[in-house]
This record gives C-alpha cells, sequence and structure tokens, in this order.
C-alpha cells in the first residue's frame, strides 16, 4: 500500500490533553512520516502514533476499499499487529476535523453498503438499484417500470437498456458490452515478488477467489495477501486459500502447484 503525505498542515496533539496516553517511542504505524519532535500518543494495541500517521494510514485503507481500521505495526518480524481500531478511537487520536469526519463516514458508508449488497446508479433515473442475482445482468429498475408502465431493465455491466435475452451473465447484446474487470485481469502486467523464491512472472491483479473483488499485491513480503473485501487470505501465486496452499509450501517459497494462469471468471460471492 501506498502512502502518501498529507498537504495539510501538520496536525499537534496537545500536551496538556490528559485523556491521551503519551509515549516516548517512534511512530510505529508509519515510520518517518512525521516530525520527530511530534508527540506520540499510544493506541488501544498498545503502539504509538501522530495525528497525522493515524490519518494517513486510515485515508489509504479507505482509498483500498477497506472499512475497517487496523493496526499495521510490525511485531515479530514481519508480522503486523492487525489489531482493530475503532472508528470512535481513530476520529480521536487522528484530532480528524469536520471535513475529515464527513469523508471517512461517507466512504465508511458506501463501502458498508458494497459489501453486503450489489448497487448501481439506473443509467435513465439514478436511483440506486440493487441487484438481487449476482449471476444476471440483466436488472430491472423499479422506478422507471412504474414510471413508464412498462418493464424497465438495463444491463449491470455496460449501464445502458438491456438489448438481447435474460438472463445472462456474460454480456447483453449492445455493442463493446464487456467485464472490463475480467479484461483487466487478463490484460494486466506480469510482477515478480522479490521475497518468495521461485515467483518471477506473476499476474498483477488477481480476483479474490472467495468474493471475485480485485486485489493487488504490494510485491513485499510473502505470497499471501488479504482480500479487502471479504477479509479472506489467499495465496496471490497458486489463487488456493492460505490454509490450503501452506499445507504444500511454506508463504516465501513458489507453490506445489506452480503460478495460477490469468483468471478467465470471476468467482460470485454467495453471502
Amino acid at each position: 500500500m501506498n502512502i502518501q503525505e498529507q498537504d495539510s498542515p501538520a496536525k499537534q496533539y496537545d500536551p496538556l490533553d490528559q485523556t491521551l496516553k503519551f509515549v516516548n517511542r517512534e511512530d510505529e504505524v508509519v515510520p518517518g512520516s512525521s516530525d520527530s519532535s511530534s508527540l506520540r500518543a499510544e493506541m488501544s494495541c498498545g503502539h504509538a502514533v501522530t495525528p497525522d500517521s493515524l490519518t494517513i494510514w486510515c485515508k489509504n485503507l479507505l482509498k483500498q476499499g477497506q472499512n475497517k481500521f487496523r493496526c499495521p505495526a510490525v511485531v515479530e518480524g514481519t508480522k503486523q499487529c492487525n489489531k482493530l481500531w475503532s472508528y470512535q478511537e481513530v476520529r480521536r487520536l487522528a484530532d480528524l476535523n469536520v471535513d475529515e469526519m464527513l469523508y471517512f463516514e461517507q466512504e465508511m458508508a458506501n463501502l458498508s453498503v458494497s459489501e453486503y449488497c450489489e448497487v448501481q446508479s439506473c443509467p435513465k433515473c439514478k436511483t440506486s438499484v440493487e441487484r438481487e442475482d449476482p449471476s444476471n445482468l440483466c436488472v430491472q429498475c423499479v422506478v422507471c417500470t412504474a414510471d413508464q408502465k412498462e418493464i424497465y431493465q438495463f444491463c449491470w455491466q455496460c449501464l445502458r437498456d438491456w438489448k438481447g435475452p435474460g438472463p445472462r451473465s456474460d454480456r447483453c447484446d449492445n455493442a463493446d458490452c464487456i467485464n472490463r474487470d475480467l479484461q483487466l485481469l487478463q490484460t494486466c502486467k506480469s510482477i515478480s515478488l522479490p521475497d518468495v523464491v521461485g515467483v518471477s512472472s506473476c499476474p498483477s491483479v488477481r480476483a479474490c477467489p472467495v468474493c471475485g473483488a480485485k486485489v493487488e499485491h504490494d510485491q513485499k513480503y510473502c505470497k499471501n495477501v488479504t482480500c479487502p473485501r471479504c477479509q479472506t487470505t489467499f495465496c496471490f501465486v497458486c489463487l488456493k486459500l492460505k490454509t490450503e496452499c501452506i499445507k504444500t509450501s511454506s508463504p516465501y517459497e513458489m507453490c506445489r502447484s506452480g503460478v495460477a494462469p490469468r483468471q478467465t471468471y470471476i468467482p460470485v460471492w454467495r453471502k
């Protein structure tokens, strides 16, 4: 995950704030992201932060599609703390201003909706429509159907009026109706995993084998990644769940079955 510096002026804790526990340790959330003279406060997990580093880290989590905030501090070599922080704790120790709170809460709400249901805007009336059958691209808008006094259907994939017979899971009959996520999986660049012995060429984007969300590897540490959508940990190389892959190979060596080919199908999440 790429960590970007904030453009706004550096935040500072109030040294007289007795509700915070100040510690004399380096920033453990985003090391090197703040001035050495900045006060550090201790999170509930026991790791030190500054308001800037906490804001930077949690904003990046939201941008990666994660609405749960977990501590990235490294413990025991390369293992992360991964303890869960409440939004209330993040809001307090990140010293979020009003605009930041609005941004955080809106993003968290949007991510929560996408986590539990499939929602798109109707191309005609712009009403949010939930897709009940994740394997069917032909979706009916009840608002347009009521207004027009006839059934109105659109394509979930290309967001145009539905053409052709339905239901279908691949495409409608509109020209250029393609699954862009699937196209990305098949055309993305190849990467190496420098810390994993034997993995010199692997697709840079994978679909989570459980929910189908797009996942990238930051090319650091082991071959396992955790899906930001369903929180499933799987092997980025062979696409097996971590619990299965680890039975035949270590996290830092090539899988027994080799590199899984580029995906030609995106799994549908059966919640």
